[in-house]
């Protein structure tokens, strides 16, 4: 079971946490990220979701996504996610978010990257990713 940490609507920890289904309280929010990787030709690294996922079976996707659990910071929650669903390493310790997209439960942080990535050194399919590919 994932375990969210809890935030108020200014982005403060507030000590609490949540599972992942559970009703968010009125006031609670939770953090998510998304990494959009680029290559130096401005193509966008996509990957396409495993039929077996609950939500987008089969769809096809920015880089990665997820939330972060708790205790992690977005940094290394971006770090984490890029790891476990297309198994690449990226340092992001330096990095803020490019953008941050307020929703109803929460805070969702893009970073938005230049790597050129070679598709062949990743270690796909992963428990999520079924394939990934460059997309203009």
């Amino acid at each position: 079971m994932e375990t969210w940490d809890i935030y108020d609507k200014e982005r403060n920890l507030t000590g609490k946490q949540r599972n992942r289904g559970d009703t968010f309280e009125q006031g609670a929010y939770h953090l998510v990220i998304h990494v959009c990787l680029f290559n130096q030709f401005g193509e966008m690294l996509i990957q396409q979701r495993q039929p077996d996922k609950e939500d987008w079976k089969n769809m096809w996707d920015i880089t990665v996504g997820g939330s972060a659990i708790a205790g992690e910071t977005s940094q290394h929650a971006a770090e984490r996610e890029v790891k476990e669903e297309i198994g690449y390493t990226l340092n992001l310790r330096n990095s803020r978010p490019s953008l941050t997209i307020n929703f109803e439960n929460g805070f969702d942080d893009y970073y938005l990257i230049e790597s050129d990535v070679t598709i062949s050194n990743l270690s796909l399919p992963t428990e999520e990713v079924k394939q990934v590919k460059w997309a203009s």
